[in-house]
């Protein structure tokens, strides 16, 4: 649903009122750009299916005939409604749950015993038991919507049983590929908290079964996915080489498609580049990381592990231009990353902190630099203090000397 009066409606308006077609706007667009503009990014952004991203928005100043600060607004005004959208989307849904469950509870005790025998009665694939495990996936592919990484694992528990079990059974050609698939979605979804928990070696061998079951599937898409989660444990435990590799391995199964996979492959290279002090090769990376975010839609920009919504984009921007030693370009994907973030989102704040807490002490101000960080490490929820935040503040803390260092050391003890 379009924004009122956002940004959408804005661009729409001008167009209309200046009688042009998408494709003669999308030509202006790209002659004041410098270079080919591909119409179908004008209908996304009138469609709010995309929002502009601040490196689009003095181009479309120019070409409008409005300022950036109108830009801007009007960018501002769509997030703050698709967010209110969701809330109440979320309401209705939790609504929902509480009447089924409701329903539920009424429901005469032998009448779930019944079920079993006259199933049991019956001679049948186990489509049931597949379509389960296909929705178990979607219902935990969405993060962690305020939950810890370890309440998240204790959730996923039971169905990782019942994954194995499925798997130790033979099926029909197309079903075993359908679980295949699935299981590779689950196994990666493991690794991703157990990175995250810092635990690498067990993240490790997830995501190595998560590709071997992607490869079972021959879904090339889940295969990609699978391999641009996995650089991120080198990349963010300091081995950015090894990840570089991977990224690039991912970004050559993803193919030339725009997909989230793909956009998520060319984020880690980027990052990756940054962190081994490769500017032509991080910058070059960067460029192709907004040519594809651009151009996904769909759920391709859905927030979930498997999505690259523009709120990851910018997440990822964060840590690059940080990288880079580019404070100006880091402060601002930080602004954008966290007025796209829910509130819940405890880690994702955590990270962006510390990534504006480096921009701190590469503009010579380590005291601010170390107070930040510390300030935001010793508020975390226990569960939070180790794996990633802790990796990234430990980092920071080393960078650091005298007085400033010593204060963020304490924090972490």
């Amino acid at each position: 649903m379009v924004a009122p009066d956002g940004i959408g409606v804005l661009l729409r308006t001008i167009r209309e009122g200046a009688d042009r077609t998408r494709e003669q706007q999308g030509r202006l667009i790209g002659q004041a750009h410098g270079r080919p503009f591909d119409e179908a990014n004008l209908k996304r952004w009138e469609t709010e299916k995309r929002f502009p991203v601040p490196h689009w928005h003095p181009t479309i100043a120019a070409v409008y005939e409005i300022t950036v600060e109108q830009v801007r607004a009007a960018v501002a005004t769509s997030q703050r409604y698709r967010k209110a959208q969701n809330k109440e989307n979320d309401v209705k849904r939790r609504n929902f749950g509480l009447a089924v469950a409701a329903a539920g509870a009424s429901v005469l005790p032998g009448i779930a015993r019944a079920r079993e025998g006259i199933d049991g009665a019956l001679a049948g694939s186990a489509q049931g038991e597949l379509d389960y495990l296909q929705a178990a996936f979607e219902r935990h592919r969405g993060g962690y919507r305020g939950r810890s990484p370890d309440a998240v694992l204790a959730e996923m528990h039971q169905d990782l049983d019942l994954l194995g079990h499925a798997l130790a059974r033979p099926h029909p050609v197309r079903e075993r590929a359908d679980l295949a698939r699935t299981a590779a979605g689950i196994a990666g979804l493991v690794a991703i908290v157990q990175h995250d928990r810092g635990d690498q070696v067990d993240a490790h061998h997830w995501f190595t079964t998560a590709a071997r079951a992607a490869r079972e599937s021959g879904d090339r898409h889940m295969s990609a996915w699978v391999l641009a989660r996995q650089a991120m444990v080198p990349l963010n435990y300091g081995a950015p080489a090894a990840a570089a590799k991977i990224a690039a391995q991912a970004r050559r199964e993803a193919g030339r498609a725009p997909s989230a996979a793909g956009a998520l492959a060319a984020a880690v290279t980027a990052r990756s580049l940054a962190a081994l002090g490769d500017r032509r090769g991080a910058t070059a990376a960067l460029e192709d990381l907004r040519t594809l975010a651009e151009r996904l839609d769909g759920q391709a920009t859905a927030d979930t592990w498997f999505g690259y919504p523009e709120q990851k984009h910018h997440v990822h921007l964060s840590q690059a231009y940080t990288l880079l030693g580019n404070t100006k370009a880091a402060y601002q994907a930080q602004d954008q990353a966290l007025a796209l973030t829910d509130s819940p989102s405890v880690m994702t704040r955590a990270l962006l902190a510390m990534d504006t807490a480096t921009c701190l002490r590469t503009d010579k101000d380590p005291n601010a630099a170390a107070d930040m960080a510390a300030g935001v490490f010793t508020r975390l929820p226990g569960p939070y203090r180790e794996g990633l935040v802790r990796t990234r503040a430990t980092s920071l803390q080393h960078s650091l000397t005298g007085r400033p260092r010593d204060r963020l050391a304490q924090a972490l003890t």
